[in-house]
């Protein structure tokens, strides 16, 4: 009996100390957010000033630019990665928990691609148009899904915003489907909902 009052006292010790770390640790791997942010939303102003004739078409290959994208954000992404995983300082569970989540928001969205790649090759390029209008919307979900999580686990309203904002967001893409618009606007909510949060959790986890 008094063994398992011990291992209750123990969980429920644990319990609250990870409630506590959740609600001051700063988060980590913030950077690769904010790699992800910039580089991506940079892709799409690439590709909307190919739309829109301000770059010449044959300077910009039919989705090489988010092929190039992807490349060197995967190779940002390892180098961000190896630091990371240097020991500085403990490593807590709500940071573990997050650095998971946006792993698999990352990883999601990777095969969300491959199957649009696969779905490409066997029905051919002119039947999946509409799909690929929808990439921005579908990816901003995922962004949606991730920081909810995340202010969950941080107890943050102001990451809760940025959540609520994705989903906003996602939509009123939508609605910009076929318009060169969409990809300015896709633009846009990468570097609001992504590069710009990411830069300054980057710097609250400096400061901590």
């Amino acid at each position: 009996m008094t063994h398992e009052s011990d291992n209750a006292s123990a969980d429920i010790a644990w319990l609250r100390q990870l409630a506590e770390e959740n609600g001051t640790a700063p988060m980590r791997g913030a950077s690769i957010l904010l790699a992800a942010g910039v580089i991506y939303g940079l892709t799409s102003l690439l590709h909307w000033a190919h739309m829109t004739g301000l770059i010449a078409p044959r300077l910009v290959g039919a989705g090489m630019e988010w092929l190039v994208a992807t490349g060197l954000f995967l190779i940002v992404n390892f180098a961000i990665i190896l630091r990371l995983r240097r020991p500085e300082g403990v490593r807590t569970a709500a940071q573990r928990a997050i650095g998971t989540i946006w792993g698999c928001v990352g990883g999601g969205i990777f095969v969300l691609f491959a199957s649009m790649m696969a779905v490409t090759v066997r029905m051919g390029a002119d039947q999946d148009s509409a799909l690929f209008w929808m990439v921005p919307s579908i990816i901003l979900v995922f962004y949606g899904m991730g920081w909810a999580v995340t202010a969950a686990m941080l107890k943050s309203r102001p990451l809760l915003g940025l959540s609520i904002a994705s989903f906003i967001a996602a939509p009123v893409l939508g609605a910009l489907a076929g318009q060169s618009e969409q990809y300015l606007g896709y633009a846009a909510a990468l570097f609001l909902l992504m590069a710009l949060p990411g830069f300054l959790l980057m710097r609250q986890s400096k400061s901590a």
